[in-house]
C-alpha cells in the first residue's frame, strides 16, 4: 500500500504562517471522528514554525522549520498510550483517537518532538492528522501543503522503495534522527536550521579607500584537509555552509592575483561572520 510523507525545504519556508492559518482554519470548531475534534482556537500550534538567526551583521541569515507531527514509524506516543489510543494507520499517518485517548496526558510528554498538544477543556491529546479526513475523501494534500505559496511543503504518496528513491535522489533528511523514532516527515536543506557557516569579506586599500576584492580564492581548511573553496562575489563576500557547530580550528587562505595571501583561523562554535580581511 501507498504511504505518505511530508518534505519541507527549509530555504523555501518564508515564514508566511499560510499552513498554521490554514490548520487552524481546518480544525476550529470542526470535529472529524473518528480521527479529531475540534482544535482550540488559541493555544496549540498543530503546524509550528521555529525560527534560528545565524551569523553577525551585516552577514546574518535567517532560517525558518515547520514542525508538524513526525508521524513517525517507531512513535513513542504509540508506545506510551493504554488501549490503542494511538495507532498508525495502513498508509503511515500516526492517528489519536479523540474517545479513547481522553485523560491520558502522558501521550502529550511522550513526544520527543513537542508536536502533541493538551486540550484541557476536552481532556485530550491533540495533534496533526495529515488531514487524514480529506485524503480519504480523495484530496492529494492536506490544508498546509495546498496554501504553502512558495513550494516549502509537499505531500508525496508512493510504495516503500519508492520513497526511499526519492529521499536519496533529494539528499532529504529527518529531524533529530538520534530520537530514533524513524520520522515520515523529512526536511531539505536543513543545515540552514541544525547547522552553521562560516563567512566574511574580502576588500583592499586604494589611495585611502577601501575597496571589494571581486575574484579572489577563498580556501576552507579543518587540519590539512581541503573543505571547500570560494570565490568571492562584487561585494568581495564569501560563505561556507553546512558546517557543524563546535567543531574546531579551521584555517581561511584567501589569495588574489597581484596581492600577498592571507591567513586567518577560526575556531568554529556557532556561525561566523569573520568580517573583512584586508589583503
Amino acid at each position: 500500500m501507498d504511504k505518505w510523507i511530508f518534505i519541507i525545504d527549509v530555504e523555501a519556508c518564508e515564514d508566511c504562517n499560510n499552513c498554521f492559518l490554514s490548520c487552524k482554519d481546518e480544525y476550529i470548531d470542526n470535529d472529524f471522528p473518528p480521527y479529531s475534534i475540534a482544535q482550540p482556537k488559541h493555544g496549540q500550534r498543530w503546524m509550528n514554525i521555529e525560527r534560528k538567526e545565524r551569523g553577525q551583521c551585516p552577514m546574518v541569515d535567517v532560517a525558518f522549520l515547520p514542525t508538524p507531527c513526525m508521524h513517525c514509524d517507531n512513535a513513542p506516543c504509540i508506545k506510551k498510550a493504554k488501549n490503542g489510543a494511538v495507532y498508525k494507520s495502513n498508509n503511515g499517518i500516526v492517528i489519536i483517537d479523540p474517545d479513547k485517548a481522553r485523560g491520558q496526558k502522558d501521550i502529550v510528554d511522550a513526544c520527543p518532538y513537542g508536536a502533541i498538544w493538551w486540550n484541557e477543556n476536552k481532556q485530550v491529546a491533540q495533534k496533526c492528522t495529515m488531514c487524514v479526513h480529506l485524503l480519504n475523501d480523495g484530496w492529494k494534500k492536506p490544508r498546509c501543503v495546498q496554501s504553502c505559496p512558495t513550494g516549502a511543503l509537499r505531500f508525496v504518496s508512493g510504495e516503500d522503495s519508492a520513497i526511499a528513491q526519492i529521499i536519496k535522489d533529494e539528499k532529504l533528511e529527518p529531524l533529530h534522527p538520534e530520537y530514533n523514532a524513524k520520522p515520515r516527515v523529512y526536511y531539505k536543506n536543513l543545515y540552514r536550521f541544525n547547522r552553521c557557516f562560516i563567512g566574511g569579506t574580502v576588500a583592499v586599500q586604494k589611495k585611502g579607500v577601501t575597496d571589494c576584492v571581486e575574484g579572489a580564492m577563498v580556501t576552507l581548511y579543518k587540519d590539512s584537509e581541503k573543505v571547500y573553496e570560494a570565490i568571492t562575489d562584487n561585494y568581495g563576500d564569501f560563505k561556507f555552509d553546512n558546517l557543524e557547530e563546535n567543531s574546531g580550528k579551521y584555517r581561511l587562505e584567501i589569495s588574489a592575483r597581484s596581492y600577498d595571501k592571507k591567513t586567518i583561523e577560526v575556531d568554529l562554535i556557532a556561525s561566523i561572520n569573520v568580517g573583512t580581511i584586508m589583503l
